[in-house]
């Protein structure tokens, strides 16, 4: 089988190569000359756990290529993948699918044989439908040109995981045909035992805003909590390890820290927020804009923080950064928490210096004022409070001796609770994390 994959970006480039190793032909369509000539050169632009090799092999190996024009892709294959991006608007919460609707339009007057496209990007509710429509609208074959929608469940730092051996796969579509077609591409996950959804056009597309939305809500929950743990002299952590073994509720996204981030959790519980606005049922998520609130508001509250452990004022202090991406194993800041943290208190007056084991180059383009550092280390040196904020596995083995050798005064504020607080405590610094007393 022939596939093609629109749009390679994060979601596309990892969809591609995974797709060459179940043992397909894909063909990538980029419109981004750079990104395109990257992808080609068997390069990926940005940083992904074990996807540089996966596409790097089924480039050199021919199973794997990229193109911008629609009408090769076409050709080549009968069942295409829509991955492009959804970004949200910005005259509003709603999220732009422009990018959909184009890659359809650049597409469909090419299918001139039966044919299947694939929505896997996250969209509003009503989107997949009206796709649908479009496509039979402009395709040759008309109404033989079948959409259907697939969503994807990625997590930045596992997705070749996650899209090698997936928690399960969704399914929306409109015919019995479509769904063949895709639980034969699907088979050698499924005869591994995925555990497979097929529904409705609708359903698919609120199954991902749906969990984004669930995910977001109780990292909310537990920094809330976290704040009432402070004021009240109890300890956050071990509040969620013991509400995490009720199997209602479980232990994971209970680490309370400075909230979430990244291209997906903000964007779509904000879409999701303004669609059902759209129809008509606005009231039933008006609790999503307080889990949004909530996060925003950590990142205040650690500004905060910080500025009392400096005495009152940042300005003139020298603060180290340890992280930059909105999550370990990624070079992704965008609507990174640390990021922002760190340049507030530049903008009050604070030396910020920066470092991340993957995501300096990014930060660099987003944040130029501030400063960088190539280690840990050298991030600290001369400071005058450390904030931690990214909870890479490298900053959990930080030689503190060694730390406390080079920073001005010695002061920790772990913005992600995981760091062993007593150990730096005992080599004499003022150590403290969130919603722990």
């Amino acid at each position: 089988m022939e596939t093609t994959v629109i749009g390679c970006g994060y979601l596309g480039a990892t969809h591609a190569a995974c797709l060459a190793e179940l043992g397909y032909d894909v063909l990538g369509v980029e419109v981004d000359a750079t990104k395109r000539e990257l992808l080609a050169a068997g390069r990926v632009p940005f940083y992904e756990p074990g996807l540089q090799d996966l596409l790097a092999k089924h480039v050199a190996s021919g199973r794997l290529r990229f193109t911008d024009s629609f009408e090769e892709a076409a050709a080549f294959a009968d069942l295409h993948f829509l991955c492009v991006g959804t970004p949200q608007l910005a005259s509003s919460m709603g999220a732009d699918t422009s990018q959909v609707e184009a890659a359809v339009r650049a597409l469909a007057p090419y299918l001139d044989r039966p044919s299947y496209v694939v929505g896997k990007s996250t969209v509003p509710v009503g989107t997949a439908e009206r796709m649908a429509t479009l496509l039979a609208e402009l395709s040759p074959v008309g109404a033989e040109a079948e959409l259907a929608w697939n969503p994807e469940f990625l997590r930045e730092g596992f997705a070749v995981a996650d899209t090698l051996a997936p928690d399960r796969i969704v399914l929306g579509v409109a015919t019995e045909r479509a769904e063949k077609v895709l639980r034969e591409l699907y088979a050698p996950l499924l005869d591994a035992g995925t555990p497979l959804v097929v529904t409705d056009y609708a359903t698919a597309e609120l199954v991902k805003v749906a969990a984004n939305a669930f995910l977001a809500t109780k990292i909310s929950f537990i920094n809330a909590v976290a704040e009432v743990c402070e004021a009240a002299g109890a300890d956050v952590v071990d509040l969620a390890d013991a509400i995490g073994h009720d199997a209602r509720i479980g232990r994971r996204f209970l680490n309370a820290g400075i909230g979430f981030g990244g291209g997906c959790l903000p964007k779509d519980i904000r879409a999701f927020v303004h669609r059902a606005g759209e129809l008509g049922v606005d009231d039933a998520l008006a609790f999503l804009r307080q889990v949004d609130d909530v996060n925003q508001r950590q990142r205040q509250r650690v500004a905060r923080i910080a500025t009392a452990m400096l005495g009152g004022s940042v300005t003139r202090s020298r603060i180290c950064v340890w992280g930059a991406a909105f999550k370990p194993d990624s070079d992704d800041v965008r609507d990174s928490p640390a990021l922002s943290i760190a340049g507030r208190l530049h903008v009050r007056g604070a030396h910020v210096t920066v470092y991340d084991p993957q995501a300096t180059e990014t930060a660099r383009a987003r944040f130029p004022t501030l400063d960088y550092a190539s280690s840990a280390v050298d991030a600290a040196r001369d400071a005058d409070l450390v904030l931690h904020l990214t909870e890479w596995p490298e900053f959990r083995a930080v030689d503190v001796a060694e730390v406390s050798t080079v920073v001005r005064r010695q002061q920790l504020l772990d913005g992600r609770n995981v760091l062993d607080l007593p150990s730096w405590r005992a080599a004499g610094w003022t150590a403290r994390g969130l919603g722990r007393g």
